[in-house]
């Protein structure tokens, strides 16, 4: 069991616009996600689709003899960065012109399997420890306090 991945680059859509449509995908199954996005009005699901799609197959490829649906893949990483920008200007008033930047962005989309997360993500108790112990939080301590800490230790 591996993970697959698939990247778009310069999709014509600015990425804060693309990263909604990938919060919206990230840590959904992958048919849930293809269903979601296929009713989906942002401008961004359309490609996204395509990306998710193409994840899926590049999965299947690389895992021959196993089937999707029995996998239960699901969208492990998404995340989109800014592409190129095309710099173009637009008359102003009083001679001047504005700059209109038309962005793009690459996304990239990792898909892997819930079939043996379990066992990785299994929680396994320390020996010797007591089962209902509360376990304090590691707090950084500021180098002012640990300065009065050590001022202390070398007085007493």
């Amino acid at each position: 069991m591996s993970e697959a991945r698939a990247m778009l680059r310069n999709c014509q859509s600015s990425p804060r616009k693309m990263r909604y449509v990938a919060d919206m995908v990230r840590g959904m199954d992958a048919e849930k996600a293809l269903y979601a996005l296929q009713l989906s009005s942002k401008h961004g699901a359309k490609p996204m689709g395509k990306l998710l799609r193409s994840a899926m197959d590049n999965w299947e490829k690389k895992n021959e003899g196993m089937r999707i649906e029995d996998a239960r893949l699901f969208v492990k990483t998404v995340f989109v960065d800014g592409g190129r920008m095309l710099k173009r200007w637009l008359p102003a008033p009083h001679g001047r012109a504005y700059k209109k930047r038309k962005r793009s962005n690459h996304i990239t989309l990792i898909v892997d399997t819930k079939i043996g997360m379990e066992e990785k993500t299994a929680v396994k108790p320390v020996e010797g420890a007591a089962e209902n112990t509360a376990v304090a939080p590691l707090v950084k301590k500021s180098s002012r306090s640990r300065r009065k800490e050590e001022s202390k230790a070398v007085t007493a």
